[in-house]
């Protein structure tokens, strides 16, 4: 069964930084583009960055665009979420996400997969 397992996230004053990772199993992970979503308290789910296969073509929304880097180790099978520069408004429980394609452009849709977010909360 695949899983996805995010971790890192945690309480930070706005301005600072957090690292996400991004753990999976059951799944050849070099097959597939890879991304990060968010959903804030009482509010849709939002997809803040995309990055390929390979890990050369990546896209981010424009709320993140500037201060988040997606990036990912194929050789150890984990993605990672750089987010600086953070604002109270990137409040959110944050869930890696597999896309249905190796690009990351295109309808190609995510999978609905199980897994665990993790917590990041911006204090003003």
């Amino acid at each position: 069964q695949i899983q996805v397992w995010a971790s890192g996230g945690g309480l930070v004053e706005a301005g600072g930084s957090l690292n996400l990772s991004c753990t999976t199993y059951g799944l050849t992970f070099t097959n597939y583009a890879m991304g990060w979503f968010r959903q804030p308290p009482e509010k849709e789910r939002e997809e803040t960055s995309c990055i390929s296969r390979s890990g050369d073509i990546t896209e981010y929304a424009d709320s993140v665009k500037g201060r988040f880097t997606i990036s990912r180790d194929n050789a150890k099978n984990i993605l990672y979420l750089q987010m600086d520069s953070l604002k109270p408004e990137d409040t959110a429980m944050y869930y890696c996400v597999v896309r249905k394609s190796m690009y990351c452009s295109g309808s190609a849709g995510w999978y609905d997969v199980p897994g665990k977010g993790t917590q990041v909360t911006v204090s003003s």
